[in-house]
């Protein structure tokens, strides 16, 4: 049959926009339902219900080139939409979140007991009549289909205009960019096509299995690492809890604790035992980048020593410890691949963020009754890392409402205007909210009577309009401020763990110090020895030396910067 042949004789040449807007409302249906609940509920930002939108687009196609056969063309493609949609919406309905690879990671990647507990809550008992009632609703969406009719010039027109806008707009794009190349095509179109049924799921198993495949050659290539030289440990057979709380995208000059204008830190004010660094800085101001060097022997002068060297992960397995990872960021994109590389390194996982967008509702207290349970694991050496999800970017995203106390200009310099209030107004509520939860870890901790020590700090600063002629929002390694690497840092240890390991402890908080060299205060602060010790980069140790505190692309070494002379002006 001919495209021409396949219209309808009568009424050829009249366009039918009532037909063809309800076969666009049936197709966008299955994506349309799942995310108006995540803008409702206000679990993610607007780019996926809008790329919905957009891809559901791509179902016309066939109707309008086979118009005649409209219904059952429909129907094959509804039931493949349909069956598909069932998975996200199914998630959503239990854990009020984003469908993503994150998610078929954890499935996959679970045992079967674990798995077995997964789908028992998966297809919970009260998910039945909504998922019967959102059927009920695709049916009567199909019911109401008729043909497009249309010209049969006009129909090939929009056919050609819907693939145009879907598969060749996008590699315009890449061009003009000058980064075209079929890796960065297929990322395009997955990350265009993504939110929409099917391909969240289709692309979400593309994506695991590609990200799984990088992670496992990371991790093989760990495995060959040889462990560290003549390891010492003061505490060798002796029971022992270190915690390590790692922070995101918190800027110390936004925390009370360090003079702000602002009670943006009243519980770790008001707690006693914990000393607080003033001058400590991230590395570089990206989560990976930084951790790359903060859990490993890499710095800016030696960037790729994460992967030929033992991480922090592997000394402390090495040391006798049983080592956990708790996580409220996302598990397994092209991004956060790496951080879920680090928490493989260690022997127990628990993945707590499984949305598809980092800027979608995911608190941090989701990690307080994983971290009470694992200090009760029955292991008597624990190493436990729990990484937050802490102030990033969608700000008020970061806490519940009952943490938005700061509405109004109370405690803001006179330069604030009325577009930067309500951004620097969401972020000190996040920071409130990230003293909450930094203070129960610390109170949790402290409660389990512990012979330890815990340590927070964050990952990198954030720039809220802080410095210079106060425009900058968010982070950029070409134009670096001190609030983009401004980090807090912050020790508590236990009367045992200091009697012990620490006699000779004074805290000095002004010392200017990078996260880069972490490992090594790391290390004095559990008693462990090695011959990669070097006890001059110890943020707590006597033999500490003051050394240049660099920032900026270790990969073109011309553009770093002693960040000691930007926080000395202020910058």
């Amino acid at each position: 049959m001919s495209i021409s042949q396949s219209f309808p004789a009568p009424n050829a040449n009249r366009t039918d926009w009532a037909a063809l807007g309800w076969a666009f409302l049936f197709f966008w249906y299955f994506s349309g339902v799942y995310h108006s609940l995540l803008q409702i509920s206000g679990a993610t930002i607007f780019v996926g219900f809008r790329q919905a939108i957009i891809v559901s687009t791509l179902w016309l196609v066939p109707l309008l080139l086979f118009p005649a056969r409209t219904k059952q063309i429909a129907a094959v493609i509804g039931v493949i939409l349909w069956a598909f949609s069932l998975a996200s919406l199914g998630f959503y309905f239990v854990y009020q979140q984003e469908f993503s690879q994150s998610v078929i990671f954890i499935m996959f990647e679970s045992n079967s007991a674990e798995a077995s507990e997964y789908v028992a809550q998966y297809f919970a008992w009260w998910m039945i009549p909504a998922l019967l009632a959102y059927t009920a609703g695709a049916w009567l969406l199909w019911r109401r289909l008729r043909p497009v009719a249309m010209a049969p010039n006009k129909a090939l027109a929009l056919a050609l205009l819907i693939l145009a806008s879907l598969f060749v707009y996008p590699l315009i794009k890449l061009v003009k960019a000058d980064e075209l190349s079929l890796s960065s095509a297929v990322e395009a179109y997955e990350k265009k096509m993504d939110p929409a049924t099917p391909w969240q799921v289709v692309f979400g198993y593309t994506q695991y299995r590609k990200r799984l495949a990088e992670m496992q050659e990371l991790l093989d290539n760990n495995s060959k690492v040889p462990p560290l030289a003549n390891l010492r440990d003061a505490n060798a057979g002796l029971p022992a809890t270190l915690v390590l709380v790692i922070g995101e995208s918190t800027n110390r000059q936004h925390m009370g604790l360090y003079g702000y204008s602002r009670q943006t830190t009243p519980n770790l004010q008001a707690m006693p035992g914990v000393t607080a660094f003033n001058q400590v800085i991230g590395a570089r101001p990206f989560t990976i980048e930084t951790l790359q060097q903060t859990l490993s022997f890499a710095d800016q002068k030696n960037p790729d020593l994460y992967l030929t060297q033992p991480s922090l992960m592997n000394i402390m397995k090495q040391a006798g410890y049983k080592t956990f990872w708790i996580t409220n960021q996302q598990t397994l994109t092209q991004r956060n691949t790496m951080l879920t590389f680090f928490s493989q390194q260690m022997d127990e996982q628990v993945y707590l963020n499984h949305t598809r967008a980092q800027n979608s509702r995911s608190y941090d207290t989701n990690v307080l009754e994983p971290f009470a349970k694992v200090l009760a694991d029955p292991a008597e050496r624990k190493f436990i890392i729990v990484h937050l999800l802490g102030t990033h970017m969608k700000y008020e995203y970061r806490y519940p409402p009952e943490y938005e106390v700061f509405k109004d200009r109370q405690g803001l310099p006179d330069w604030v205007n009325d577009k930067q209030l309500p951004v620097i107004n969401n972020y000190d509520n996040a920071v409130l909210f990230n003293d909450f939860v930094v203070s129960r870890l610390i109170k949790t901790f402290q409660a389990s009577d512990p012979n330890g020590f815990l340590v927070y700090f964050s990952d990198h600063g954030e720039d809220v309009f802080d410095s210079g002629q106060h425009t900058m929002l968010g982070r950029s390694e070409l134009t670096p401020s001190v609030p983009m690497y401004a980090v807090p840092f912050l020790l508590w240890t236990s009367d045992s763990w200091r009697e012990k390991n620490l006699r000779d402890f004074v805290p000095q908080p002004d010392r200017p110090y990078s996260l880069a060299n972490f490992i090594h205060t790391w290390a004095d602060l559990a008693g462990l020895r090695f011959d990669l010790y070097d006890p001059a980069k110890s943020l707590v140790g006597r033999e500490f030396k003051e050394s240049p505190l660099w920032v900026g692309d270790p990969y073109n070494p011309k553009s770093l910067i002693d960040m000691r002379s930007m926080m000395s002006s202020g910058s």
